[in-house]
């Protein structure tokens, strides 16, 4: 029987050890975020299927909205997808983070949208990847997400078009905004005594910001000698 992320017992040891001992290069585990994310879109398209059986008005009526749906519903949990992406893109933890405040974002400036069971995994891998692109310097190409996805080339390539439109292009996530969003992501879990998300995103620009440093002291170096 295949586990959903709500059935997920995550022990705050393991929670703490992961945002410690995490790396890009060396950990192939799943990054734990995965399965907070998955718990939290499970429960807003519960809480969207219930709307929809006491109000048919609230169902998507946006023709553009309408491009993530599938004919047929995907027979994978969202955990299962989301580890799958993982499994074959080593995406990290703050590309999930990062994907997160797209999806949010993305139902702000679009109402009218609902994520369900039939729109839900085209627009995982499309944002995962447009996240990618945004926290990550090396990316695969959008035929190799297509594949992990289960799309052509040519769909996932709309659906991008299509999401960067709906989202009027708002992409950037300042540290301040990712951090909050970790904060979010560890309230849903701060029962069991505190889950703290890997803040790769804010290393990263701790890192960038050292390497700026330093190219400059070489700078006044060599100018100097």
């Amino acid at each position: 029987m295949e586990m959903t992320a709500s059935s997920l017992t995550i022990s705050p040891r393991k929670l703490r050890s992961d945002l410690y001992s995490y790396s890009y290069q060396n950990d192939a585990k799943t990054p734990l975020v995965m399965s907070v994310l998955a718990s939290l879109i499970e429960r807003t398209m519960a809480r969207n299927e219930r709307i929809a059986k006491n109000c048919e008005w609230a169902l998507a009526k946006d023709c553009n909205s309408r491009v993530f749906e599938c004919q047929e519903t995907p027979d994978m949990t969202i955990q299962s997808y989301l580890e799958r992406i993982f499994r074959y893109t080593k995406a990290g933890p703050s590309v999930y983070v990062v994907a997160y405040v797209y999806m949010d974002r993305f139902r702000q400036a679009n109402p009218g949208f609902r994520i369900n069971a039939r729109n839900v995994h085209r627009l995982l891998i499309t944002i995962i990847m447009v996240a990618s692109k945004y926290v990550e310097d090396m990316n695969y190409r959008n035929s190799y997400f297509a594949r992990v996805g289960g799309l052509t080339t040519k769909e996932l390539n709309k659906l991008e078009v299509e999401f960067l439109f709906m989202m009027g292009f708002k992409l950037h996530v300042n540290v301040r905004v990712f951090e909050s969003y970790c904060s979010h992501l560890e309230r849903e879990v701060s029962i069991g005594g505190g889950y703290h998300i890997e803040r790769t995103l804010r290393c990263a620009e701790d890192i960038k910001s050292k390497q700026v440093e330093q190219k400059r002291y070489n700078s006044i170096a060599r100018i100097l000698l």
